[in-house]
């Protein structure tokens, strides 16, 4: 490769290293001017502190909570924080019964509604319902005496009933709480507690309609998944009507074909089924079919943010127990500022030592490793930025501690790029073609070095849960920043440099110079020394071509001195 070739070669490196660092600039201050985000990461709750909610179950006198349901409702818990954007959160138990859930900064009030609606969810069909506006006219009559409106009560059901959207499930008490009771008298009797088994008075969640609802038919723990996404019409082409579709697991799905072919036989307000959550009716559809796949469609009048809304309470809200906020407090951090000082220290112990080593073994080449240390710094900073702004990533103590065993990862590639481009000129080689010939043969080990580094951090980031999680991200990014930097700065910046006078003439403190390497490596424990070099010099390189003997060609250099 001719010098001016080699030359392009590296600065086109070089130019889209500038190129992504350019990116990353403009897309953090892009964030900071419209989104009023910051040109620092932020911290999680270890270092900065943040909120704490307690939330403690509701359930009836005498009903014992059992430590499948507990570990349930964290699991599902940890989901929502997590579809908000939180990173670095902790949700645990507490005394075997409260859950809590600590979420660094400031959160907005989006995220803690989420946290806070925290009930079970539950699908029952709609037995009665009206609008409150409508039963303010109950027993009225017209000028000739007929009602108008609902009657004012109704006698006791004279046949038990038979399923879930059977009438007979009202009898007169019901009934009475139905015309009479309010939406807040309603939750304050508890019906986000109810007995699944029995009938339920409740409230829409926006207060416009009220219900009677027969028992649970189907539980909200029965859900899979549930996505927001335009609705498809009959003939397949898709519409620009938004809508949620659900998906149940096997005893959801047989549950949920059982209840819709006997609803969509029915009219009126018996065809609709109730979602209910906290208590009240966040949704009512009509069953307009029999769905026996479990995967119904629920469709309405819906944008694109309430459609979503609806997705996620119905995804995230299928906790098997109900809970209630019973403390909400500002925590101070866990560790503090003296601790982030620590580990900074620590990482600057190493960062010197790194360098010190560079100029003991290496001399002015060191000059690249710092050099390269800058920018995989200055990058990796500019990208936990952008993820701190863009997707709520939070630095805690763990994850500075993966940024500080970068440090070592990525001095380990250039020394195994330095070595090599000393053994190339071991073997005789100019220093620009032992740099190109040094880099084809480094470039394999160290991107198999950072693979194997990558994968440990992704295993560590999906098997764990907590700051152990930050550690292996921050672990994973710096790996790829490290193959990044080498590949489009380390390795450029050597071919450059092995183009100027100092590096090329082999000067002796350049950490390249052919004499001071001398030996030259012919195979079977053969090796041939310049005669110019010095007897220090010679006598250097002769340790180090013993170094690189097989066990077979000592023995046959020990033989061939024997005799």
């Amino acid at each position: 490769m001719s010098s001016s070739n080699a030359t392009r070669r590296a600065l086109r490196g070089m130019s889209w290293l500038l190129i992504l660092t350019g990116l990353l600039v403009a897309l953090i201050a892009g964030g900071v001017v419209w989104d009023k985000q910051s040109w620092v990461p932020k911290l999680a709750l270890d270092l900065e502190g943040g909120t704490e909610i307690i939330l403690a179950p509701q359930v009836q006198e005498g009903v014992t909570i059992t430590e499948e349901q507990l570990s349930q409702a964290v699991s599902i818990i940890r989901q929502r924080v997590d579809a908000a954007g939180v990173s670095e959160s902790e949700v645990s138990t507490q005394g075997g019964t409260n859950i809590v859930v600590s979420i660094p900064g400031t959160p907005d009030q989006e995220t803690l509604d989420r946290i806070r609606s925290s009930a079970k969810m539950e699908f029952r069909a709609v037995l009665i319902t009206e609008m409150l506006a409508s039963l303010e006219s109950v027993g009225a009559v017209d000028a000739e005496g007929n009602p108008t409106g609902l009657p004012t009560a109704i006698p006791d059901p004279t046949a038990s009933p038979t399923d879930g959207s059977d009438i007979n499930w009202v009898n007169a008490a019901l009934y009475d709480q139905y015309i009479s009771a309010t939406c807040e008298e309603l939750d304050a009797a508890g019906a986000n507690v109810a007995d699944p088994t029995k009938p339920l008075v409740a409230c829409s969640d926006d207060g416009a309609f009220k219900y009677v609802l027969g028992p649970v038919e189907v539980d909200g723990s029965s859900i899979v998944d549930a996505q927001a996404n335009y609705i498809v019409g009959q003939n397949g082409v898709q519409t620009n009507e938004w809508g949620v579709y659900l998906t149940f697991d096997a005893e959801g799905t047989t549950n949920f074909a059982t209840v819709t072919t006997r609803l969509s036989a029915l009219t009126g307000a018996q065809n609709q089924f109730a979602v209910v959550l906290d208590g009240r009716v966040i949704i009512a559809p009509a069953t307009l079919a029999v769905i026996t796949d479990g995967k119904p469609v629920i469709s309405g009048a819906y944008t694109e943010i309430t459609s979503k809304s609806l997705a996620d309470q119905l995804k995230f809200g299928a906790l098997p127990i109900g809970f209630e906020v019973q403390s909400s407090d500002t925590v101070t951090p866990t560790l503090g500022v003296a601790q982030l000082q620590s580990g900074l220290i620590a990482g600057a112990i190493g960062l010197v030592l790194v360098i010190i080593y560079s100029l003991i073994q290496y001399r002015a080449l060191a000059a690249v490793t710092i050099a390269s240390l800058i920018v995989a710094f200055g990058f990796t900073y500019l990208v936990i930025t952008y993820l701190s702004a863009a997707n709520g990533y939070r630095l805690s103590l763990a994850g500075v501690a993966g940024l500080i065993v970068a440090i070592g990862v990525t001095a380990d590639s250039f020394i195994v790029y330095f070595e090599r481009v000393r053994d190339e000129l071991r073997e005789g080689r100019t220093l620009g073609s032992a740099v190109d010939a040094g880099w084809t043969r480094a470039v394999r080990t160290i991107v198999v070095s950072d693979a194997v580094n990558l994968l440990a951090a992704v295993v560590l980031f999906v098997l764990a849960v907590g700051n152990v999680r930050g550690f292996a991200f921050t672990l994973g990014v710096t790996t790829v920043v490290d193959l990044i930097v080498v590949i489009l700065f380390t390795h450029p910046m050597l071919q450059l440099l092995s183009r100027t006078r100092f590096f090329a003439s082999g000067h002796p403190m350049s950490g390249l110079n052919p004499r001071a390497l001398g030996a030259v490596y012919r195979g079977r424990a053969q090796f041939n020394v310049s005669e110019t070099v010095t007897v220090s010099e010679r006598g250097k390189s002769s340790k180090e071509a013993r170094k690189r003997q097989t066990i077979a060609e000592r023995r046959a250099a020990e033989q061939g001195d024997a005799s």
